[in-house]
């Protein structure tokens, strides 16, 4: 029985698909106009594991990821490097999906683009003007957020309180300030970068929020179990989803369930380009850090609470997982998955718990004492078999013993940055020592001082 915290009804409930034999999720994706940073990446981790667990437990799952390829920031980012938005946005894509699959995230069944279902959107869009919660102004077409009664049930928000502006244009053209735009006509930008597209109310390209409602209905229906997303889409983004496919389609529940990550902060501040502290995923990698170990450090705290990113995730990430692979030092790594060990029961029931993932963490920690106290060789080999499955089934634990300790380094540059760390500690630059040594630690090199003044690794 799975049970999962419900946003719109803030519970955490029985998960009850609306068809048992096919269970069907929707996740916001990207939006293709940079490299991915560790907040995006968070996203991509939490649902990837939800992902598995519905397979394992209902055998069909269809995920729909959608990639917006059409929006300001892509314009923008095409503007400034005098390129055109197809360009940026195949670009971005490609990077993400790369950066993803490097932390070991699998594809999700679909990943529709938005610039390939404009024919879905303008559909959707018509049936909105057509049963009167649209309105055309000034070229522009808006959706009336005073036509939908429940419009702020999903965050909580009042209309008369919204603070408007996030991703909500505020303009004259409006009947109400918080009614946001669903389609919207071309400017000089978008004709000089064709980004835009022939409607019956212009030329012109849509807005954000349809999107996503338009490519869930094409891909899943009018009806899906399971709407992700971090937790800062609620609103707008989400709360505007609802109302414009409940809207739509009368009798609509849309989603039944409505599932959100929390926050990633660095050093207890919000990332922003401002504060220069936005990390990103491709700078960790290209600095020797580990894509699994990225993943063990977003997979430890639970989905719906904060994750605070500091200096010192990423070492004490590196050195779990050097723990757990040490015990796959002398196995065949690749023959695991053809034994027939099995995920640990425990190790699911916790991932059945609202994807409780540090509890499943904790069962693998359990499952290594018990390892390394068993004695009784076959025994220890059908433990580690079954602690290698479960690991596997949140995506750790995919390299060999051999793989994972073989330096992405060479030997050479090994002993140029240990020669380097060893002139800082005769200066007494202890402070470079130190960054040297957690340099090589997070490439899985282990260091250690001799009396003499040397040094092994």
């Amino acid at each position: 029985m799975v049970r999962l915290y419900n946003t719109s009804t803030k519970k955490k409930e029985v998960f009850t698909p609306i068809n048992k034999d096919h269970v069907k999720m929707y996740v916001c994706g990207p939006t293709v106009y940079d490299t991915a940073h560790i907040g995006n990446a968070r996203s991509v981790v939490i649902y990837d594991v939800l992902f598995q667990l519905l397979k394992f437990c209902y055998g069909k799952v269809t995920y729909v990821r959608n990639i917006t390829d059409i929006d300001d920031k892509i314009i923008n980012a095409a503007s400034e490097k005098n390129s055109n938005i197809e360009s940026i946005s195949t670009y971005y894509t490609k990077a993400f999906h790369e950066d993803m699959r490097s932390i070991n995230c699998v594809d999700p069944t679909h990943e529709p683009k938005a610039t390939e279902n404009i024919d879905c959107i303008i559909e959707l869009i018509k049936y909105l003007l057509k049963s009167g919660h649209a309105y055309e102004s000034n070229k522009h077409v808006y959706f009336s957020i005073e036509s939908y009664p429940e419009y702020g049930a999903l965050s909580g928000k009042k209309i008369d309180e919204l603070d408007h502006g996030s991703r909500v244009e505020v303009g004259q053209n409006k009947k109400h300030p918080g009614d946001f735009v669903l389609w919207k006509p071309a400017n000089d930008t978008d004709y000089k970068l064709s980004s835009y597209w022939n409607s019956p109310w212009g030329e012109g390209r849509p807005g954000w929020h349809i999107e996503c409602s338009a490519m869930s209905c094409a891909y899943l229906g009018k009806d899906f179990d399971i709407h992700g997303g971090g937790m800062d889409l609620q609103f707008p983004h989400h709360e505007n989803e609802i109302a414009q496919s409940r809207s739509a389609f009368v009798g609509s529940i849309f989603a039944k369930y409505w599932v959100h990550n929390g926050f990633l902060t660095i050093n207890e501040e919000k990332m922003s380009k401002s504060l220069f502290n936005i990390v990103k995923v491709r700078d960790l990698l290209e600095s020797g850090v580990k894509g699994e170990v990225i993943r063990y450090a977003l997979l430890k705290t639970h989905y719906r609470k904060p994750l605070n990113w500091t200096e010192n995730v990423i070492s004490e990430s590196q050195d779990t997982l050097n723990k757990f692979y040490r015990l796959l030092r002398g196995v065949d790594a690749t023959n695991i998955e053809k034994s027939d060990a099995e995920v640990s029961k425990d190790f699911i029931e916790a991932l059945k718990n609202d994807l409780n993932i540090p509890e499943a963490l904790s069962i693998l920690h359990e499952m290594v004492t018990k390892i390394n106290k068993t004695s009784n060789e076959n025994k220890k080999l059908k433990l580690t078999e079954s602690f290698v499955k479960s690991a596997r089934f949140i995506g750790l634990l995919e390299s060999s013993y051999q793989e994972w300790f073989t330096a992405s380094i060479s030997h050479q540059e090994i002993k140029r940055l240990i020669d380097l760390r060893r002139a800082a500690k005769q200066n007494k630059d202890y402070d470079t020592a130190d960054r040297i040594r957690d340099q090589l630690k997070q490439m899985g090199i282990s260091i250690s001082d001799n009396e003499d003044g040397t040094t092994t690794w």
